[in-house]
Order: C-alpha cells, then structure tokens, then sequence
C-alpha cells in the first residue's frame, strides 16, 4: 500500500489523461477572458481616443513604413512650401539688439506613404500625437537665441492629411531672434531686421524650401509697435553655404522699422533745448551777481550730464557715435562755453578795476569785494573820467566842395583818427571793457546754437 500511494504522487501533468486536464482547462478559461477584458477597460479609461488612434495609423499604415527617412529618399529633392503669418512682434531690444515674434508655421508637402482610400476626398486632421510618429521637414531658425511652440491649452500643433498623400502641418511659436542695428543715427534711425528659416539637416540636394505662394506667402495681422512704425514686410530666399555640409535653402522674412521720434523730442531733446536757452540767461544778468550766475550755470551743466547719462544707460555700448550723442555733447558745450565765458567776464572786470585803481581813477574808498558780492551792480558815479573835448564843426556842409578845399582842412586837437584795429588791441578794448562780452554772448550763442539745429536736422531728418 506504501509503494501504490508513493506512485500515485509521482505522475507528472504530462502523463495525464485527458480525462484529467479537462476540468483544470475549463476552471483556466474563465479566468484568462475575464483578466483581458479588466485590461482593456483600464486601457480605455487612460486614453478614450485609443482606438481611434489606433485606427488612424492603420489608415495611414505608420507601422508599414521607416519614417526616419524622408519621402522620396535617394530620389529627387522633396519640395516644402512655407507659409507664415505674423501674429504680432512682441518687443524689440536696442540694448540686447534682438526681437520677438510670434508666427504661425505652415508648411506643405507630399508624403506618398501616408495617401489612404477616401470615397468623398476629404482630409484627416490630427494634433501633436500623430505628428512624433511621421516624418516633418526640420525647419529652424537661423540667428535665434530662444524659441518655444505654444502648449497651452494644449500643443499649440496641427496636422492634416489629403487622401492623396499631401500633407499641410502648422505650428504657433514665439522665436527671439538677432537683430543687427545700426544706432549712428538714433533716435532718427530706420533698422532692417529678418527672420531666416532654415532646414538643419537636409541640404539642397534632400530638400528644397520655398515660399509656397510667392510674395502672398507673408501675412501678417495689424501690428501696432510703441516705438517703431513698421514700413514694409518682404518674403525672400537664398542660399546659404557650410563648408563641411554644403548648400542649403534658406528663406527671409524681412521687415523694415522706422523710429517714432515723437518720445525722444519730449524726453531727450526739448529739455536739452530748454538747458541751453536757460544757461543764455546768464548773459542778461549783472556781471558782479556771482552767486546768482555762478549757480545758474553749474545747474544747467549737473542737469546736462544728467541727461546724457540717462540716454546712455538705454543704449548698447557701441564704438562709434550716434546722432543723440552729437546733438546732446554739443549741447553740453553750449552750457559748458556760457559758464566759462562768465569766467572771462569776472577775470576782465578784476583787471579793469585793477587798472583804474591804479590810475586813480577809482576812490580809496571803493570796496570792490563787497560790490561784487553784496551790491550786485557796479556804479559808475563814483568813478570819475576826464571825457574828450568837443569837436568843432569845421567841416563844410557842402556836398559839392572842391577837393582842394577838403584836403586844406586839417583835423583839429582831440579829433579820433579810424584805423583797423590788431587782434591784441581788440583784445584790451575788451578786457578794458568787460561789459562788452556779455553783449557779444547775447547775438553770438543764439545764432550759433540756431545754426547747429540747422545742419543737424537738416542732416538727419
């Protein structure tokens, strides 16, 4: 009885009966159908469109085709037509020489693989799942420093498939792209700014890009910049060459910006205006009023470097000159010249007074400090000056005299004799006569700042 039941625990499943496995087979059946069918619910509970998708790629026949190789591949080049619409430009950057755009991308293409049957010839649209899946020309933009595809609410991406295999695929991104400006004449400047599109891998010999409707290709919506006027939007192409790649497509989105000149009139150039008329009051105010003209000018120059400061800071640290720094250092000298020529004038009216001192032509009783520091005017009454005589009328009043009579007639005592005067003497009458310059200053600084804005904007406009 031990040796039966021993071999009774030793038959292996594989010796079994049918009679045996019968009714495990019909207790596992049950079991398997009821686990496959808990899967695919959970399946459709994390994605509802599965199906749905899984019937799109068996339309198109994803699974049957290498889509990490173009369409065509060893053939002729596959032609992509490029379409953009500019939705708006975003901000433009002097000081990082840059701007932002935001387009819509479309781009078409014929894609042979993905033809499917369609009885009513209508196309197939699909959305950023399908697109990871396919092949899709490798456009990017040259001289871009950021770029990102919008994803809110979802991928901002679209796809759609002809029955005859043409495919049209749009994209809304916002790119950050270089701007090379030239500021020598800022802020009346005009700046010429493209966008270039580019495939990164295909050379000309794998893919041709093109405008896909010529000129009509670029459209943008109503673009209103706070700064720039927006003169003219062109769609070109090129080529472009890489020494270890070849030749490739490259397509220009150009656009010329226009400088509104509105804004720097009011911040920059009228107040620079205004210092420069301000520091010409000087001229009109007593000479010996030192506090009064002194103060006044270092005000006008503070004020002055404040302004040249301030448009600095907003401006890239270029090389070279621009037009603001032009008008705005010339300026400064304005300013700068009316407080020095106040200097000449106190120095002249120090020695003048020294000179009549001297001569005894001003009491001992004169105290010049005090006038010039308390009085602020300088009285002539207490000076006395010996005047010329009186000339006598000797000369006939007859046009028609003789010459013979006119040169028998001799000049009397203290009569002033004309003659051209030398640079050094004219340079005493003034230093003799201080008052002299500031009379000079009141013609001369207008005429000549009038004369500056003149050339200048008749220059630049």
């Amino acid at each position: 009885m031990g040796l039966k039941r021993r071999e009774k625990h030793t038959v292996s499943p594989g010796n079994w009966t049918p009679a045996q496995r019968a009714p495990l087979q019909q207790n596992r059946a049950p079991v398997s159908w009821d686990k496959d069918r808990r899967i695919d619910y959970k399946l459709k509970r994390q994605d509802s469109t599965k199906t749905l998708l899984i019937k799109s790629e068996q339309l198109l026949r994803i699974e049957e085709h290498d889509f990490a190789m173009r369409p065509g591949f060893g053939g002729a080049p596959i032609p992509v037509g490029i379409d953009v619409q500019v939705e708006s430009i975003d901000s433009i950057s002097e000081v990082n020489m840059d701007f932002t755009m935001t387009l819509y991308l479309r781009h078409y293409w014929k894609d042979e693989r993905l033809a499917f049957p369609s009885g009513n010839n209508q196309s197939r649209t699909f959305d950023s799942r399908l697109v990871k899946k396919i092949w899709v020309p490798d456009v990017f933009f040259v001289h871009s420093k950021r770029s990102f595809i919008h994803d809110t609410t979802m991928e901002n991406i679209m796809l759609r498939v002809y029955p005859d295999g043409k495919i049209l695929y749009s994209v809304r991104v916002t790119v950050t792209a270089l701007c090379s400006m030239d500021f020598s004449s800022f802020p009346l400047d005009t700046q010429n700014c493209s966008l270039e599109l580019e495939s990164y891998a295909y050379n000309e010999n794998d893919l041709m890009l093109y405008w896909k409707n010529g000129n009509d290709s670029l459209r943008t919506d109503e673009i209103v910049l706070s700064q720039f006027f927006i003169e003219h939007f062109q769609a070109s192409s090129g080529l472009a060459f890489y020494s270890s790649t070849g030749w490739y497509n490259r397509l220009f989105i150009t656009f010329i910006l226009r400088r509104h000149i509105f804004f720097f009139m009011l911040q920059t150039y009228f107040p620079t205006m205004l210092m420069v008329v301000l520091s010409w009051v000087s001229f009109w105010i007593d000479r010996r009023a030192v506090p009064a003209r002194v103060s006044l000018g270092i005000t006008t120059v503070l004020t002055m470097s404040t302004i040249i400061t301030g448009v600095s800071a907003s401006m890239p640290q270029v090389s070279y000159v621009k037009a603001v720094d032009i008008y705005l250092w010339t300026s400064f000298l304005f300013v700068f010249l009316s407080v020095i020529e106040y200097a000449a004038v106190n120095y002249c009216t120090t020695l003048e007074e020294m000179r009549k001192m001297k001569r005894g032509k001003i009491p001992s009783t004169f105290n010049a400090s005090q006038a010039m520091a308390f009085d602020g005017c300088f009285h002539d009454n207490d000076i006395e000056l010996t005047t010329f005589p009186r000339l006598a009328p000797t000369l006939t009043s007859d046009p028609l005299t003789s010459p013979t009579q006119s040169s028998d007639m001799r000049p009397t005592e203290g009569t002033r004799l004309r003659r051209q005067r030398s640079v050094r003497e004219n340079v005493d009458l003034l230093v003799n006569n201080s008052y002299m310059i500031d009379s000079y200053s009141r013609l001369a600084f207008p005429l000549s700042y009038l004369l500056f804005n003149t050339i200048y904007w008749s220059m630049y406009s």
